[in-house]
């Protein structure tokens, strides 16, 4: 079994909230959902202000430095 893992520099604030978006936006690219906070295993619905499934979700928030 072939694994490829790629290493992302993280390097500021819009590069995180990109990579963050993109992993929401999956599942309403896929059709299984029309809004990324709709997916239940996600934690988009956490980022959208409500309650997912996991008790602890850290939200990521743009802070400067």
């Amino acid at each position: 079994m072939n694994t490829y893992y790629f290493k992302i520099k993280l390097w500021s604030n819009k590069a995180i909230q990109q990579k963050i978006d993109y992993v929401h936006n999956n599942p309403v690219e896929e059709g299984l959902v029309y809004k990324a906070e709709d997916y239940v295993y996600s934690s988009g619905i956490d980022y959208s202000g409500q309650k997912g499934l996991v008790d602890e979700v850290i939200v990521f928030r743009n802070f400067y430095i």
